[in-house]
């Protein structure tokens, strides 16, 4: 059983309630469970929030919209997998992160193909980067994340699920997926004002054309629109795609 599980809250600090603003007139939440519906190897989805009362909208949201959700620790993030994976019998785990409108179900199979093809704990295209930002996809193993989960003691091991993998790579079988070109100074995640302004005209231009977009429809829009990328161009970036942090 292979399980995208989608970290979700409302709480955030720079872009409160973003995973749930409307994009091309649908939550951004509900446009991840839809690229995520196109996902081959992918069997079922599940929403992992908190318990705070601040994420009882998104609760609410995902019973009316018949969406598997479970509520978890707050801030020990990969306690709150380790419960939900569990509970969902999943042997193979996809990391999902509600902020990131444009994931790619065709990156998301490769990325899971390749754990399951070279018998990998933990497969990802993100270190070192290749993809853009938001195109970020984890996969591992119900095994791997018990280890982590059972071992980590670190705080920001607890809230940032995948770290202990990074942390500790002679423990697990890992191995990264790289893109034909380095296109990873593209940002298409979403934390700030300037993002979601990003992220709500890309939709506007693609989304009438075509039932589903792809990363390579997204990288031809920006080639022949470069203007675009000016946009969120000045957002700190994560650790992970800063050059030279790698």
């Amino acid at each position: 059983m292979v399980v995208a599980i989608i970290q979700a809250r409302l709480g955030s600090t720079r872009l409160p309630g973003k995973v749930l603003k409307p994009i091309n007139r649908e939550p951004m939440l509900k446009l991840i469970i839809n690229r995520l519906s196109y996902c081959n190897e992918v069997d079922e989805l599940v929403i992992a929030t908190s318990t705070s009362c601040k994420d009882d909208e998104l609760v609410d949201w995902c019973k009316d919209n018949d969406i598997c959700c479970y509520r978890g620790d707050e801030d020990n993030v990969l306690k709150r997998y380790y419960d939900a994976a569990n509970k969902a019998d999943a042997k193979i785990i996809v990391r999902v992160t509600a902020d990131d409108p444009f994931k790619d179900p065709i990156v998301i199979d490769d990325v899971i193909r390749l754990l399951k093809k070279d018998n990998l704990d933990f497969a990802y295209n993100n270190s070192p980067p290749s993809f853009p930002e938001g195109i970020d996809t984890e996969v591992f193993t119900f095994d791997a994340l018990s280890r982590a989960y059972k071992n980590c003691v670190s705080d920001f091991e607890k809230e940032h699920v995948t770290q202990f993998f990074y942390h500790n790579p002679s423990l697990f079988r890992m191995k990264n997926l790289s893109y034909s070109e380095d296109v990873s100074s593209i940002r298409l995640t979403v934390d700030t004002d300037e993002d979601f302004v990003f992220a709500e005209e890309i939709y506007r231009r693609l989304s009438p054309n075509k039932e589903m977009f792809f990363l390579e429809d997204i990288l031809s829009l920006l080639k022949s629109h470069p203007e675009l990328l000016k946009i969120n161009e000045s957002v700190k970036r994560s650790t992970m795609y800063v050059k030279g942090c790698n």
